[in-house]
Order: C-alpha cells, then structure tokens, then sequence
C-alpha cells in the first residue's frame, strides 16, 4: 500500500507540473506579443478596459492608441504606481481626482485613481474635456494642446496661446509654434511639458496601433 501511495503522489505531481507547463506554453506568445511590440506585458491585462473606456466616452473611432501611449507614458501600465504629486494609471493628482469625480459623479463615483477601471475612464473623460477646450489646426495639433494641458494644467496652455499669438505666431498650431512659446515656466517644466506630447505621439503611439486608431502625426517634425 505504501509504495501504491508513493507512486500515486508522483504520478499527481507529475501531472500537475505538465499541467502548470502547459499554461505556461498557452500564455507565452501573448507575453512574447508584447515584447516584441514594445510596450510592457503587463498592458495586455488592460487593453479591454481601455478600449471600453474609450469607446464609451469618443465613440468607435475613438483614438485608442493614443491614450494607450499616455498611459505608457504616465505609469507604464503599473495601477500602483505613485509619484510626488500624482498616483495610478493615469496619474492624476489630488485636485484632479476630486474634479472628475465631482464632475461625473454618476459614472465615476467615488475617486478611486488606483483602481484601474476609474482611472482609465477618467482619463478618457478628461481628455475629452480638454479636447473641447482646444481648437487647433490639425488633429494632431488639437491632441497636442490637450496633451500639454493634461500634463501641465490648461491655465498655462491658454498663455502660451495667447501669448504666441502676440508674437505674430500661429496659435492653432502646436508643433513649432505654440510649442516654442513659455509664458512664464520655470525652464525644467516647460521642457517636461513639451517633451510629452511628443513622445506620446510620436514615439509611443506607434506601439499601440493594434489595439485601434491612432492620429495622424505624418509630416510632423
């Protein structure tokens, strides 16, 4: 009877380590997918929650690709991820989370930024706000300013607007105009702020084109 025990035990291992490889073989090419497409595994986890997220608040054509490339920017996927002034997966600070929950209090409830599915679709909500605050002369222009808004409050947006249109520049036009333009930041937020529209547009967003559209950035320099 001992050995019959013996051999039944190994047997069950035996079988529950195929069993754990097999899993293992099932879930490596997505993993593989990821790496291969340049941005963390772990967005894959996420992918359907912004898609829904997206499509709800810009409708089907909503430009997944880049909000995914924000939220590469802003936490690199991590839920958890915290910084001096801003905490998850959109990285929204104290005063922001306060005004999207105030604001849409029907669909966003109580401010949870750590929690996933309130910060991927509050970070659509506030998007979409900031993309109504902004004209612009393209679409990618108009993505810009409510990107450098997101990242630097649209107060200091709507200087440099102002201001580059004194300057005789075009204040429609992101890129190489209002861009070039500081009404009054100190130099290493100005550079920060003008370094993130571009890297999610230009960099990033060429990741996530899979997942759904994007916004045509050709002939931007």
């Amino acid at each position: 009877m001992t050995a019959r025990r013996t051999h039944d035990a190994a047997l069950a291992a035996l079988l529950a380590v195929l069993m754990v490889a097999a899993i293992l073989a099932c879930l490596a090419p997505f993993a593989h997918a990821a790496s291969i497409a340049g941005y963390p595994s772990q967005a894959e986890r996420y992918r359907r929650g912004l898609v829904r997220s997206a499509r709800y608040v810009f409708g089907m054509g909503a430009p997944i690709a880049v909000l995914a490339a924000q939220i590469h920017q802003e936490s690199a996927w991590r839920p958890t991820a915290r910084s001096a002034y801003a905490s998850g997966l959109a990285q929204f600070t104290p005063d922001t989370v306060k005004t999207m929950a105030r604001m849409h209090p029907a669909e966003l409830g109580s401010a949870q930024p750590l929690d996933p599915r309130w910060a991927l679709l509050a970070l659509c909500r506030y998007d979409a706000r900031l993309l109504g605050m902004f004209t612009g002369a393209t679409p990618a222009d108009r993505w810009a300013f409510a990107l450098a808004a997101y990242n630097g409050g649209p107060g200091w947006i709507i200087r440099d607007r102002a201001k580059a249109k004194a300057q005789g520049l075009d204040h429609l036009v992101w890129f190489g105009q209002v861009e070039a333009v500081n009404a009054g930041r100190a130099p290493q937020f100005f550079r920060e702020n003008r370094d993130y529209p571009r890297r999610i547009m230009l960099r990033h967003q060429a990741l996530y084109l899979s997942w759904g559209p994007g916004v045509d950035v050709e002939g931007v320099q």
